[in-house]
């Protein structure tokens, strides 16, 4: 027997966090959708009341019926262990670099940055953006150019003295990229950061600034 209601975590088809309507015509509800339309009702009202909140639903459940958009997958997925545990590095890795940096500013000797190319794992628009803002909140580095042909991220780094140096900024971003991914990305995208970056990539162009 067909159901009536199919939520999407029992249909991997479906978009994330939605619901889908058997019938003559195929209806799919985007549920974060309907909460944002729900809360700009109760909003135009300006009183959080039961009736208003029921009655948004009501509103935004029919428009959304009335017209439906296309189904658009943006590869956006939440994991909450993966979100949690990224929170949790960017603040650890916040504290140290900003630590560092400090360090290297009042350490009275001159410093040699240069920009760096770190080649990712991930060639999505969507996961090349997310691990640019994740290592642009990290003190001590920049991002200068994201590179969508070649998924590759330049990146300026304060400290570039030694080549141990140069290999641990692009570990850190190796890292973060895992990070982000594990958080936000698909199965794919999670199974190709599980694999070491390439050795080939390991090599990116590095400039004097």
């Amino acid at each position: 027997m067909r159901r009536l209601i199919t939520f999407s975590y029992k249909n991997p088809e479906l978009p994330p966090y939605s619901v889908e309507f058997a019938g003559r015509r195929r209806r799919v509800l985007d549920l974060p959708l309907i909460a944002w339309l729900t809360l700009i009702w109760v909003l135009l009202w300006s009183t959080l009341t039961w009736a208003n909140l029921v009655t948004g639903v009501v509103v935004a459940v029919t428009v959304c019926l009335a017209f439906p958009l296309p189904q658009v997958d943006l590869g956006l997925r939440l994991h909450p262990w993966g979100i949690l545990r990224l929170a949790g590095y960017l603040l650890y890795d916040m504290y140290t670099s900003g630590v560092r940096v400090t360090r290297q500013i009042f350490a009275g000797r001159p410093h040699r940055p240069a920009v760096i190319g770190v080649p990712l794992r991930c060639r999505g628009d969507l996961m090349l953006a997310a691990t640019a803002v994740t290592v642009s909140n990290v003190p001590g580095g920049a991002v200068v150019e994201v590179r969508r042909a070649t998924a590759t991220l330049f990146l300026h780094v304060l400290d570039a003295d030694r080549p141990e140096e140069l290999e641990a900024a692009r570990r850190q971003v190796w890292k973060l990229e895992e990070l982000t991914v594990r958080a936000f990305g698909t199965r794919d995208e999670i199974a190709r950061v599980s694999e070491p970056p390439s050795a080939a990539g390991t090599g990116g162009a590095e400039e004097e600034s």
